[in-house]
């Protein structure tokens, strides 16, 4: 009795592994965010100093020289600087949500001139304004490109993109942008990626994890979450909790082409209905070579260069080859069995797209 009670859990736990590997499940908090709770953009116009001959021979860097050193009761005549060490350039940086004065973040400085490497800078003091035209931080420190650019006598050699740099922790918070999430009533989670079967698992994984109907679906990108009074003023710990709850997530099938790179990328959904294929690559190839036409001695003509051109053209031959596939195991064994390259694979995905062999979308870069 025991050996057949053993061997029944032990069959039990297979089916459960089984089920488990065939069922996908994410994070609420890696598939969808609260609305309210996002990132904002800052920009500002800066100077980067100290740099070695390499910074910017414009006008408009002279007079936000002038500008800046006005500022510091300066009076100087753009036409008397010389600012072959100093660059203007563009500080963006990313305002995290709940942001607290004093906080630290990175600066991207970008060259907005004719520099030619900002290696070795030092950023200024620069204001950073929001979309509404507030300052919300500033940022100064040194610049670090992470490579550098050297050469001469028409040789060089550069890593990485010297004209864009990083200022790591260079940005300081000074105003804070208030959303008080304590006191709502209800909050919004946006999906990341809309869908139908994700929104409504998301709504029924709250509601059992809460034991309550307080989650609906507004929309395939919205679910709506009335907070429990059990919550009231308390709704950062309501999110600690459900923010880790396991929801069954789905992809749609979808094949994603990069005709520039030739990359081709299908999903785990797609499928292929039974049908043959036969693809035969065509290869054109003109060469062009020059000879030379000398006229006879004492004939009065002129040495000419004459060129001649030869076309060929190779086809490879083709044989029909069945393909089709239900799961994407079946559908790359087959696909491979062709021995085809890339760009002749992206040719073919929209051969079967055309044909309505290809239950799938095509999304073409």
């Amino acid at each position: 009795m025991n050996k057949r009670l053993s061997v029944f859990l032990l069959c039990l736990t297979m089916l459960s592994c089984v089920f488990n590997l065939s069922v996908r499940a994410e994070r609420l908090k890696d598939i969808a965010f609260v609305e309210g709770v996002r990132e904002n953009q800052l920009v500002g116009f800066g100077l980067v100093v100290g740099l070695n001959g390499t910074g910017d021979k414009g006008n408009a860097t002279l007079q936000g020289i002038a500008n800046m050193l006005s500022r510091m009761g300066l009076r100087v005549n753009p036409k008397d600087i010389k600012a072959k060490n100093v660059a203007a350039v563009m500080v963006t940086a990313t305002l995290p949500p709940f942001p607290k004065p004093g906080l630290k973040i990175d600066a991207i400085v970008s060259a907005i001139g004719d520099a030619k490497n900002l290696q070795g800078g030092t950023l200024l003091l620069t204001p950073l304004k929001g979309p509404d035209g507030k300052v919300y931080a500033v940022a100064q420190g040194p610049v670090s490109i992470g490579g550098f650019q050297a050469g001469g006598g028409g040789t060089g050699v550069q890593k990485n993109h010297p004209t864009v740099g990083r200022v790591p922790e260079g940005v300081i918070i000074e105003r804070e942008v208030f959303f008080d999430i304590n006191h709502m009533k209800e909050i919004k989670l946006i999906l990341k990626t809309p869908d139908f079967t994700v929104a409504t698992n998301t709504m029924r994984a709250i509601n059992t994890t809460l034991r309550g109907k307080y989650a609906r679906t507004e929309d395939p990108s919205t679910v709506i979450l009335n907070v429990p009074e059990a919550y009231n003023g308390r709704v950062v710990e309501l999110m600690r909790f459900i923010e880790n709850i396991d929801v069954r997530t789905d992809t749609p099938a979808r094949v994603v082409i990069n005709e520039r790179t030739g990359t081709v990328v299908i999903g785990n959904n797609v499928k292929i209905s039974p049908v043959a294929i036969a693809h035969g690559g065509l290869t054109i190839e003109i060469t062009t070579t020059y000879g030379v036409s000398q006229p006879e001695a004492f004939s009065g003509g002129q040495t000419v260069i004459v060129p001649q051109t030869e076309v060929s053209a190779k086809e490879q031959k083709a044989h029909l080859i069945q393909v089709s596939g239900t799961t994407l195991g079946e559908v790359v064994r087959a696909l491979n069995s062709m021995g085809v390259t890339p760009r002749d694979l992206i040719a073919i995905l929209q051969a079967l797209k055309a044909s309505g062999a290809l239950k799938a979308e095509l999304e073409i870069l």
